[in-house]
Protein backbone atom coordinates (compact mmCIF):
# COMPACT_ATOMS: atom_id res chain seq x y z
CA UNK A 1 0.00 0.00 0.00
CA UNK A 2 1.35 3.38 -0.99
CA UNK A 3 1.38 6.33 1.43
CA UNK A 4 -0.58 8.37 -1.12
CA UNK A 5 -3.44 5.87 -1.14
CA UNK A 6 -6.70 7.49 -0.03
CA UNK A 7 -7.37 4.81 2.60
CA UNK A 8 -3.90 5.25 4.08
CA UNK A 9 -4.35 9.01 4.25
CA UNK A 10 -7.72 8.61 5.99
CA UNK A 11 -6.19 6.18 8.49
CA UNK A 12 -3.32 8.55 9.25
CA UNK A 13 -5.76 11.45 9.63
CA UNK A 14 -7.83 9.43 12.09
CA UNK A 15 -4.70 8.68 14.11
CA UNK A 16 -3.70 12.35 14.19
CA UNK A 17 -7.20 13.41 15.25
CA UNK A 18 -7.24 10.74 17.98
CA UNK A 19 -3.85 11.87 19.30
CA UNK A 20 -5.00 15.48 19.23
CA UNK A 21 -8.15 14.52 21.16
CA UNK A 22 -6.05 12.61 23.70
CA UNK A 23 -3.79 15.65 24.14
CA UNK A 24 -6.83 17.87 24.73
CA UNK A 25 -8.28 15.43 27.26
CA UNK A 26 -4.94 15.24 29.07
CA UNK A 27 -4.77 19.04 29.13
CA UNK A 28 -8.20 19.17 30.74
CA UNK A 29 -7.07 16.50 33.23
CA UNK A 30 -3.99 18.59 34.05
CA UNK A 31 -6.10 21.67 34.74
CA UNK A 32 -8.60 19.63 36.78
CA UNK A 33 -5.84 18.09 38.90
CA UNK A 34 -4.43 21.53 39.61
CA UNK A 35 -7.69 22.41 41.39
CA UNK A 36 -7.48 19.36 43.65
CA UNK A 37 -5.86 19.87 47.03
CA UNK A 38 -3.02 17.41 46.68
CA UNK A 39 0.24 17.44 48.55
CA UNK A 40 3.05 19.14 46.68
CA UNK A 41 4.92 15.91 45.99
CA UNK A 42 1.82 14.14 44.70
CA UNK A 43 0.81 17.12 42.56
CA UNK A 44 4.27 17.24 40.99
CA UNK A 45 4.24 13.47 40.39
CA UNK A 46 0.82 13.60 38.71
CA UNK A 47 1.82 16.62 36.60
CA UNK A 48 5.04 14.91 35.47
CA UNK A 49 3.16 11.72 34.63
CA UNK A 50 0.63 13.58 32.49
CA UNK A 51 3.36 15.66 30.83
CA UNK A 52 5.36 12.50 30.07
CA UNK A 53 2.36 10.87 28.43
CA UNK A 54 1.65 13.99 26.37
CA UNK A 55 5.29 14.34 25.36
CA UNK A 56 5.44 10.69 24.35
CA UNK A 57 2.33 11.07 22.18
CA UNK A 58 3.75 14.14 20.44
CA UNK A 59 7.14 12.53 19.86
CA UNK A 60 5.71 9.22 18.68
CA UNK A 61 3.05 10.44 16.29
CA UNK A 62 3.67 14.06 15.28
CA UNK A 63 7.46 13.65 15.09
CA UNK A 64 7.03 10.19 13.48
CA UNK A 65 9.37 8.48 15.94
CA UNK A 66 7.06 5.49 16.28
CA UNK A 67 8.31 4.27 12.87
CA UNK A 68 12.00 4.59 13.80
CA UNK A 69 12.30 1.91 16.49
CA UNK A 70 15.57 0.37 15.23
CA UNK A 71 17.36 3.71 15.04
CA UNK A 72 16.08 4.81 18.44
CA UNK A 73 17.17 1.57 20.12
CA UNK A 74 20.59 1.73 18.44
CA UNK A 75 21.11 5.29 19.63
CA UNK A 76 19.90 4.38 23.13
CA UNK A 77 22.29 1.43 23.37
CA UNK A 78 25.18 3.57 22.12
CA UNK A 79 24.32 6.26 24.69
CA UNK A 80 24.28 3.73 27.52
CA UNK A 81 27.61 2.28 26.38
CA UNK A 82 29.25 5.72 26.34
CA UNK A 83 27.72 6.53 29.72
CA UNK A 84 29.16 3.36 31.26
CA UNK A 85 32.60 4.08 29.78
CA UNK A 86 32.55 7.65 31.08
CA UNK A 87 31.56 6.47 34.55
CA UNK A 88 34.63 4.24 34.72
CA UNK A 89 37.14 6.81 33.35
CA UNK A 90 37.78 8.41 36.79
CA UNK A 91 38.40 5.01 38.38
CA UNK A 92 41.00 4.24 35.70
CA UNK A 93 42.76 7.47 36.61
CA UNK A 94 42.86 6.46 40.27
CA UNK A 95 44.09 2.99 39.27
CA UNK A 96 47.06 4.52 37.39
CA UNK A 97 48.02 6.65 40.40
CA UNK A 98 48.03 3.59 42.69
CA UNK A 99 50.35 1.67 40.34
CA UNK A 100 52.85 4.55 40.13
CA UNK A 101 53.22 4.79 43.92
Amino acid sequence: MDHTDAAAIRRQTKIYVAVFAALMVLTVVTVTVSYLHLSTALAIAVALLIASIKGSLVAAYFMHLIDERKAIYAILILTVAFFVVLMFVPSFGNFDQRILR
